[in-house]
């Protein structure tokens, strides 16, 4: 249904560090940049995700996230401790969330500019 998503971030530099080690722990990648955007995907020039330099931000309010589809539990695991590395804020730690259903295992981080993402997975292991 989506082709891509923007957001806004207030610093492109720190934004880059928290989504390459978050996205990358996915498998994802930067696939373009420049002075005032990165795109992330799989395929060079096919972003997916595309952090754009603005200000101010202002991130969506309670409810709205962004969930990132992860290979293995154990990617879900690497996506929550590379970004909390890297200035990220833990929103739920790596687990099960049985009331999503009974496979369902995800970690939740806020961005540095406040937007709230997730990793998930939803597959018996």
């Amino acid at each position: 249904m989506l082709h891509h998503l923007s957001i806004a971030v207030s610093n492109l530099q720190l934004s880059g560090a928290f989504y390459d080690a978050a996205l990358g722990a996915l498998g994802y990648r930067r696939v373009f940049e420049d002075d005032t955007a990165i795109g992330y995907g799989v395929e060079d020039g096919k972003d997916k995700l595309c952090l754009k330099l603005r200000t101010p931000v202002i991130a969506p309010g309670p409810g709205f996230h962004v969930a990132f589809a992860a290979p293995s539990r154990a990617a879900v695991d690497r996506f929550h401790a590379a970004a909390l590395a890297v200035a990220g804020q833990c929103n739920g730690a790596p687990g099960l969330r049985p009331h999503y259903g009974p496979n369902y295992y995800a970690a939740f981080l806020i961005d540095p500019d406040g937007h709230a993402i997730e990793a998930v997975i939803n597959e018996a292991i």
